[in-house]
């Protein structure tokens, strides 16, 4: 048994914060349906690769895994009333259209509330539905920039450092999932569905709230200058992160890089600060990162090596959780991906189907709508479905 099974979601969304949302929900057990545009922009769809690259590239997309796909040409009316009766059948709906697309296309929340009452609506956007940015088109980077999450992160000089992951894409992603299974148990006790607003902005922000919380305070800007480094390079040009807030962690660390005399150090600030950093920096070029890394394990203290990608998914820790997992495709053969982040003792998620081939499941699913075969021919024709 899986945690959300007999939850059915329609997925409208193209880029990252929308499937991301919905593999979250499948790895769980909900069915999930990808609606797909037959003339398909996003960077993300497979059907823009071709013919023969489609099929490797679904069996490594851990995006897409466990869902089914449809094509449907949403600005045609009879598109429409065949997502209409899909909406009456399933509990939520995810878009991350910007604000008013929907209303446009026929497939708002407040069309589709009326032919299902229980929906849950989740349309995830750059800001919000609302408010002066709403119709902005934006991305990850325009929303980690209005949160103070990139002016957060600077280099040696104090300039803003773009982030290597998409913070507020993940963010928001997770954010919707919250959501979503709030609004499912308030659901239980109302009846009734509700329309989820996630801005991208709003969440990465909601990781800015130990920044905020010293702000509110105090009125104090965070820190944009490295003084302290906690990011260190070693012999071979390798790196290792410490981070030994605790006094016990500090000393500890002190007397593992042979200068106890740091130990009172801690709180030090400006030049004596600065000395200190410069020094451990160069204690650090003395030997290799896992070596490193051995010494201050052994010290118990706060230390990991900074891994690159290939490096993450031979990891020890990582391959014990499970996070890299081999799956066996019928034609291709092992194919690995990400495993399941959330581990629950009793009801664990899994990965029970690749992803799909764009529309791999029009002609069945549309088939248990009631369609006739002379109504699907005729919806194919007139370009409604593919």
């Amino acid at each position: 048994m899986l945690p959300l099974e007999g939850i059915k979601v329609l997925d409208l969304s193209r880029l990252i914060p929308g499937p991301f949302c919905t593999m979250l929900l499948s790895d769980m057990g909900a069915d999930v349906l990808k609606i797909e545009e037959i003339d398909s922009q996003s960077l993300f769809s497979l059907a823009k690769k071709a013919e023969g690259e489609r099929q490797k590239a679904a069996c490594y997309d851990a995006l897409n895994r466990n869902k089914k796909s449809i094509m449907l040409n949403l600005k045609a009316e009879e598109a429409q009333n065949v997502f209409y009766r899909l909406a009456k059948e399933v509990d939520i709906i995810v878009e991350e259209f910007r604000p008013g697309v929907t209303k446009r296309l026929g497939v708002d929340y407040e069309t589709i509330k009326q032919i299902n009452p229980g929906i849950i609506y989740c349309a995830i956007t750059c800001y919000g539905q609302d408010g002066p940015y709403a119709k902005f088109p934006g991305h990850d980077p325009n929303c980690c920039s209005i949160a103070g999450a990139l002016a957060y992160t600077t280099d040696q000089d104090g300039e803003p450092v773009p982030f290597g992951i998409p913070l507020a894409d993940v963010s928001s992603a997770l954010h919707a999932v919250i959501g979503i299974l709030l609004a499912l148990r308030a659901r239980e006790k109302t009846e009734r569905g509700q329309f989820i607003d996630i801005s991208m902005t709003d969440s990465a922000l909601s990781f800015m709230v130990l920044a905020s919380t010293r702000y509110f305070t105090d009125g104090r800007m965070p820190a944009k200058i490295k003084v302290m480094p906690m990011v260190l390079k070693t012999k071979e040009g390798k790196f290792i992160t410490v981070a030994n807030a605790e006094p016990h962690f500090w000393e500890r660390f002190c007397r593992a890089i042979g200068r106890e005399d740091f130990i009172p150090l801690r709180h030090a600030k400006g030049e004596k600060l600065r000395e200190m950093a410069s020094t451990i920096e160069q204690i650090f070029l003395d030997k290799t990162r896992d070596e490193w890394v051995q010494i201050l394990r052994e010290a118990d203290t706060c230390v990991a090596p900074v891994l690159d990608i290939n490096e993450v998914f031979n990891d020890p820790q990582v391959l014990h959780r499970q996070m890299c997992v081999e799956l066996e495709h019928p034609t291709i053969g092992k194919v690995k991906q990400q495993g399941v982040s959330i581990k629950l003792s009793d009801t664990p998620g899994r990965i029970g189907n690749f992803a799909p081939l764009p529309g791999e499941h029009t002609e069945a699913i549309i088939s248990n709508l009631g369609y006739t075969k002379d109504e699907i021919e005729r919806l194919k024709k007139i370009g409604a479905i593919k």
